[in-house]
């Protein structure tokens, strides 16, 4: 069983959801990244994504552009990606990690070479968010081969034969997105989300982890009644620009968020 099932399975029991994290890495520093990993899994995280710098993240709003743009200003390559993975491993051999980001570092890298690299370093899965299950079979079964979990988006516009393509293609879980639109929208209506689960669940029997709009502890309260996990990106990346120039203060904000929203959810 991978790390990915292993938390989902144990959090069921309990009758909790998963808390995931999104950073970039190398933001606001390289050397902040495998720190702020660690205080984010003190402050309750289960999973962490992490997102992998690029100079052309066409799904992500001005938050995570500004994020990647920070990191690149930094050289963050997807080797140091991977070698923070590695920095993580040495002190957390539990927390499964999730590389989140888009093909073309991969593509560069060459497929097997970095599944070989990142199954060393201690990936768990990939999310790429260019990278749509109809194109994905012969990139997918190198990655699934490898053992690493495939986790795949789905919107509030995806068709219900297209989830039943994501439900046999994905593993570990899927991401709903629940707004329309790039990442760092903020208007989410839970009812509506509450339905679009419902629907995906019909076709998808991995769990459903729910990112886009939750901001603070209130809304990732009532995201948590009604998913398998709750991801949170911006809040926290939100916080990290507006202290980069003080990556402690930073760490100790993204911890405080999260800490809220634990504490939150599991009231």
């Amino acid at each position: 069983m991978s790390r990915i099932n292993t938390v989902f399975t144990a959090l069921k029991e309990q009758g909790r959801q998963a808390l995931i994290p999104y950073v970039t890495a190398g933001d606001p520093l390289k050397e902040s990244t495998v720190p702020m990993m660690h205080a984010m899994v003190e402050a309750g995280a289960d999973i962490i994504e992490l997102g992998v710098p690029f100079s052309d993240p066409m799904a992500d709003g001005p938050t995570i552009q500004l994020a990647c743009e920070r990191a690149l200003e930094h050289g963050t390559s997807l080797r140091d990606v991977l070698a923070m993975v590695t920095e993580f491993r040495s002190k957390d051999s539990v927390t499964p990690i999730v590389l989140m980001g888009y093909l073309n570092p991969v593509e560069a890298m060459g497929y097997q070479a970095f599944v070989d690299a990142a199954i060393k370093a201690g990936v768990d899965g990939v999310l790429m968010v260019d990278l749509p299950p109809e194109e994905a079979h012969d990139v997918d079964s190198i990655f699934k081969k490898a053992g690493l979990d495939v986790v795949y988006l789905i919107a509030p516009t995806t068709t219900d034969k297209r989830i039943e393509s994501i439900g046999h293609a994905g593993s570990g879980y899927v991401y709903y997105v629940s707004i329309k639109g790039v990442t760092g929208s903020n208007t989410l209506d839970i009812d509506d989300v509450a339905r679009n689960l419902e629907r995906i669940r019909k076709h998808v029997s991995i769990p459903v982890g729910v990112g886009f709009g939750i901001q603070n502890g209130e809304t990732a309260a009532k995201v948590a009644k009604i998913s398998d996990g709750v991801i949170v990106g911006s809040a926290l990346v939100n916080r990290i620009a507006a202290n980069q120039h003080q990556p402690d203060v930073a760490i100790k904000e993204v911890s405080d968020i999260l800490r809220t929203m634990r504490l939150a959810m599991d009231a």
